[in-house]
């Protein structure tokens, strides 16, 4: 997702296909010479359907709309990707009618990191990410291709603070458990009801505020030599957990 005057650009056939989908405004999509075929042809045919411009380019002009990035033959301009609210991802959760169960990440720079997380958070049915403006990636093309369209439908708010975003959670009546070492095993909790999972950043984990102000702090056995997982990895185990507690899981999707 890259910024043209204005405008995103939104380039791989799963994000391009999302945006679509979700009825993400499209200004136009863009589909290299020779490429129209397979998935591209359902794109193709979704653009047509929602009355969106096609127009065939030289491979060249996608490589330079998309800075050189692996866009699979398949590009779209949309408009901007806004930031949501604290409020949105807590009005999400009451159009559901569940209890609202809300990702924060303490400063994850690694945006393929951001990514995934993203992805994993909508299918395991989160209703929205916090994210701080200072110091962490933010919605940007690597994240939106890394998380293989899920930011369309993952509400991601930016805060100044996250310290201050949890005490708000925390008056909204969220129980909030941070994801470290030394913490209780993730699956001898509780974690039904309303509830925020904050994840620390890679490397340097939660910050000391930001800990303190968890009211649990959740950890993932080590067996092996290593003692850490990826920000991710470990986003996913713990997202899993919560969704398992919450309702039982019978529906899995393509694994890709």
């Amino acid at each position: 997702m890259n910024r043209d005057n204005n405008r995103d650009i939104i380039a791989g056939r799963n994000p391009v296909a999302e945006a679509l989908r979700s009825g993400r405004s499209v200004d136009c999509l863009y589909i290299a010479k020779g490429e129209l075929n397979g998935s591209v042809k359902v794109i193709a045919a979704l653009a047509r359907e929602k009355k969106i411009p096609i127009k065939e380019v030289d491979r060249k002009k996608l490589d330079q709309m998309t800075a050189g990035s692996a866009h699979q033959g398949v590009a779209a301009a949309a408009s901007l990707k806004e930031y949501a609210s604290v409020d949105d991802i807590f009005a999400l959760a009451q159009k559901r009618n569940e209890p609202p169960f809300i990702i924060v990440l303490d400063e994850i720079e690694d945006p393929h990191n951001l990514g995934a997380i993203i992805r994993t958070a909508e299918c395991a049915g989160a209703h929205g990410i916090i994210i701080p403006k200072r110091r962490a990636a933010g919605l940007s093309f690597t994240v939106g291709k890394a998380s293989a369209g899920a930011y369309e439908y993952v509400p991601v708010a930016r805060v100044t603070n996250i310290a201050a975003a949890i005490d708000e959670l925390k008056e909204r009546g969220c129980w909030v458990y941070g994801a470290d070492m030394d913490g209780q095993t993730y699956c001898s909790c509780d974690l039904r009801g309303a509830a925020a999972l904050v994840i620390g950043s890679e490397g340097r984990g939660l910050g000391r505020l930001v800990r303190e102000k968890c009211d649990a702090v959740l950890s993932l056995p080590m067996k092996g030599r290593i003692n850490s997982l990826n920000a991710s990895v470990a986003a996913g185990i713990l997202m899993y957990e919560f969704s398992r507690q919450r309702s039982d899981i019978r529906n899995y999707g393509e694994v890709q």
